[in-house]
């Protein structure tokens, strides 16, 4: 990477991470707040009269579900009103006729959202430790499938503020199809218990595989095989970032 380049991802890195941390009342806290309420009613309340699940008492099989769930919509929201927000102040396309390259812009962009989604996940798993006791039993695969989790939906959150027309259009998505996937994706139950016709329809859905990896980083059991999990995680990187690339070179929604 030469000079230029760093200079223009550091400064694309850190005006996302302080436009974080100045607002940190709205991007860190209310999270922290919902998740704490879930464990609370799921996790005390509820769990303590499901019991065991997957091997584990409820309370322990939805922390990482919990955690990923606050990842993947963090990611996702703080890249769709980013980038959307510099859309629409119209500064994006001073960074995109300046001499960075598209895949500088791309990774800035994305290394802003995946910072607030572990930040938001870190806290979140501290705030866990409050009501189990939680130990990492993978932390290789713990930390690989959050990363690689976070920058899928960095790039699906790019992708949608690119399209994004007006304010209302970025809450579509997650409203509309982001809620119900991570809902139906096994952060509340484990999916070996539903009939065999409803789990080959939730092996359809993306996030079955990054809870289920993720649950195994943890506490070491998972749904699905881990092969296959990072297999789908790794291509859907791939096929989002190609898609964010093409869609910076072409201007889509950028150009007036």
């Amino acid at each position: 990477m030469s000079h230029p380049n760093w200079i223009g991802l550091k400064t694309i890195v850190t005006k996302e991470i302080n436009r974080i941390l100045r607002i940190w009342i709205q991007t860190i806290v209310p999270p922290a707040i919902t998740m704490t309420l879930y464990f609370i009613i799921f996790g005390n309340l509820i769990g303590s009269r499901i019991g065991q699940m997957g091997g584990h008492n409820y309370m322990e099989f939805i922390v990482p579900g919990l955690i990923m769930m606050s990842v993947i919509t963090n990611s996702y929201g703080n890249m769709v009103s980013s980038f959307f927000g510099a859309k629409f102040g119209k500064h994006i396309e001073e960074i995109l006729v300046s001499p960075l390259p598209n895949t500088i812009i791309l990774i800035g962009y994305v290394t802003g959202s995946v910072v607030r989604g572990l930040m938001v996940g870190a806290v979140v798993l501290l705030i866990s430790l409050f009501f189990t006791d939680l130990t990492i039993t993978h932390v290789g695969v713990t930390l690989s499938v959050v990363v690689l989790t976070a920058i899928v939906f960095s790039m699906a959150g790019m992708i949608n503020a690119i399209f994004a027309q007006k304010f209302d259009d970025i809450s579509i998505i997650p409203t509309f199809v982001l809620t119900p996937l991570t809902y139906l994706g096994g952060v509340f139950y484990s999916i070996g218990l539903l009939p065999e016709f409803w789990q080959n329809v939730s092996l359809a859905n993306p996030i079955v595989y990054m809870v289920s990896t993720f649950r195994y980083g943890i506490l070491g059991t998972s749904d699905v095989s881990l092969t296959v999990a990072f297999s789908v995680i790794v291509l859907f990187v791939i096929v989002l970032g190609s898609i964010c690339l093409l869609l910076l070179h072409r201007g889509v929604g950028l150009r007036s």
